[in-house]
């Protein structure tokens, strides 16, 4: 168990939580979790059975044992407590106050993909973007690499054929050069496009088993397109998602949201910091942020660094490319002012 470094000047505080007999699911392997919350937020935790010592500084020692309150309900309520949510739930305490909330009542949303896949939110973000979900016919969802947008997008489509809602899940991404060239890969056209295509397979397969997503396909219950091949179509009882619209023209965009027809509903995921079209500034996703908005029954939702479930890493190199970025657009300006 993590030790208990003994020190006159620091704070510490007692807590007991009814846990249920799932003390492993919140402690982790070999108290792996609490050792994470030590690391992080610099404090010292002993544990033994169901009671804890928390050590530090106060405001630590306050935000730990907030956490720990909250993590504890949630493993009451069946939960199993992984890394990647400890990370997140650290850095939603830095989010501004309308922002926060318990992870306990993050983890208490979900969405039924099949009988027996349940996926839940892992943010307060996630869980603001599966509400809206539910409650939205059309749906931008942007925010930085890692933080769920295109895979809680995918689920919710599956959820949505699941319940026979709609008929068809139609996936589509514009087939953008990041740096790569097109026509240096081997194969036919389709051949060419095809790795663009391969985050939403992936998604996809992290849901369902490999066969059933292949029938589906074949069915044509399921559809992976380029976003060009989508022009022209009308697309009626569908869930429709448009990934990497960071990517699409301004001309793209309304031709994409256009498709929509009877009883169909639609999803817009893109990252504004990854933009890899020649001019940057002619992306439709960045023009829609501007007037979209005013359109009643569509909801933009942003996801931030906060929302990163991915290594822990992801949300450090976010942050320094934002910190980068930023450096350079203020040298930009200064130098235009002189």
């Amino acid at each position: 168990m993590p030790s208990n470094h003994k020190d006159p000047d620091k704070y510490s505080n007692k807590l007991s939580l009814d846990l249920k007999g799932r003390y492993t699911e919140l402690g982790g392997p070999g108290d792996s979790n609490l050792r994470l919350l030590e690391q992080l937020l610099t404090v010292s935790i002993y544990a033994r059975d169901n009671r804890f010592t928390i050590t530090g500084e106060r405001e630590a020692v306050e935000r730990t044992t907030k956490l720990l309150e909250q993590f504890g309900r949630a493993v009451q309520g069946g939960h199993s407590l992984r890394k990647e949510e400890i990370r997140a739930a650290i850095a939603n305490q830095r989010e501004p106050e309308q922002r926060q909330e318990n992870f306990d009542e993050v983890v208490s949303e979900n969405i039924t993909v099949t009988a027996g896949r349940i996926i839940n939110p892992r943010t307060a973000g996630q869980k603001t973007l599966i509400r809206s979900f539910y409650a939205h016919d059309i749906v931008l969802a942007i925010g930085p690499a890692g933080t769920g947008k295109t895979f809680l997008s995918v689920a919710m489509g599956l959820s949505y054929l699941h319940r026979g809602i709609v008929r068809k899940l139609v996936l589509a991404r514009p087939a953008v050069e990041a740096g790569e060239s097109l026509g240096f890969l081997p194969g036919a056209p389709e051949e060419k496009i095809a790795p663009y295509l391969r985050p939403l397979y992936d998604s996809l397969y992290a849901m369902l088993k490999r066969e059933r997503v292949l029938r589906l396909i074949e069915n044509g219950i399921i559809e992976i397109v380029p976003l060009a091949y989508m022009r022209g179509r009308t697309l009626e009882k569908s869930f429709v998602i448009l990934d990497e619209a960071q990517n699409c023209t301004h001309g793209q965009l309304k031709m994409f949201l256009t498709r929509l027809g009877v009883n169909s509903r639609a999803v817009v995921v893109g990252d504004i910091s990854q933009i890899d079209l020649p001019d940057p500034t002619k992306s439709g996703l960045l023009l829609a942020e501007r007037f979209l908005p005013r359109v009643e029954g569509l909801d933009f939702i942003y996801l931030t660094k906060a929302d990163i479930v991915r290594h822990g890493l992801v949300a450090r190199i976010v942050d320094a490319y934002e910190q980068y970025d930023n450096v350079r657009e203020a040298a930009a300006q200064q130098e235009a002012a002189e």
